[in-house]
């Protein structure tokens, strides 16, 4: 079971318009996921899946496959797995907006892998994809995702403030849990964006007793990686581009 990675970069978006094709530390936003993509040992195939002219220009500079996403899954209301099943089916078929360089391998088993990379993730652990794919193909895991810690957003600290400024409990009666020092708060994790890998049998929505939902493609056994905060930064407004740019070396903006 060769996996396969699926980047997902639409050319659309509220919070930063252009998000994926714009620039960080001196290349296409998009590029950083490309590249991450193409290093991990664990992924010898990798099509990008966009509805952007400049991406499919890049994924043929970079010398990878790409397919063109259709105008429906190409808006903010689109489902992250819609998305990919639309991609699988233009893999198997091999229509191809940009042709690979070399033949994939061959998606036959229900529990090849399938990698779902997001091109407005420029900063990842670089590890990221192989340390998924490995306890995907370890367990009897449905999918794997990766998990940053909540840090100082915990749950436990989050309240409900009302109209007249009262402020109260997101849950249970006590504010704060009583819980003062982060130090004391119990672990908690949130998914990242960094990397999510599933079976083709899970993407496809095709393992029994699933309950309907947006996330039902991620199975029902589900696992996670962990990250250390701040490792990865998932792009959704020009202030994490500035996180980005710097993380990744580049000179601040506007600079000579």
């Amino acid at each position: 079971m060769s996996p396969i990675v699926i980047i997902l970069a639409r050319a659309g978006s509220k919070g930063m318009p252009g998000k994926n094709r714009a620039p960080i530390a001196g290349k296409p936003c998009a590029q950083w996921t490309i590249e991450h993509a193409l290093a991990s040992r664990s992924a010898p195939g990798v099509v990008l899946s966009t509805d952007d002219p400049e991406l499919l220009a890049l994924a043929a500079r970079l010398r990878i496959a790409a397919v063109e996403r259709s105008a429906t899954l190409a808006d903010d209301r689109a489902t992250v797995d819609s998305a990919a099943r639309e991609a699988l089916g233009q893999i198997d078929r091999a229509q191809w907006a940009v042709a690979p360089a070399r033949p994939l391998p061959p998606i036959e088993s229900p529990r090849t892998p399938i990698v779902l990379l997001y091109a407005n993730v420029p900063v990842r652990p670089a590890d990221l994809t192989d340390r998924a794919v490995a306890l995907l193909l370890g367990t009897e895991a449905d999918s794997v995702q990766s998990y940053a810690p909540v840090g100082k957003f915990h749950p436990w600290w989050m309240a409900r403030v009302g109209d007249d400024g009262v402020v109260r409990p997101w849950e249970g009666d006590v504010l704060n849990h009583n819980v003062f020092r982060r130090q004391d708060l119990p672990p908690c994790h949130v998914p990242d964006g960094g990397a999510c890998c599933v079976t083709r049998q899970a993407l496809e929505l095709a393992i029994p007793g699933l309950t309907p939902g947006p996330h039902a493609f991620l199975g029902l056994h589900r696992r996670g990686v962990l990250t250390a905060e701040g490792e990865v930064v998932d792009i959704d407004s020009p202030a994490d581009a500035l996180v980005a740019h710097a993380l990744l070396g580049g000179e601040r903006p506007g600079t000579p």
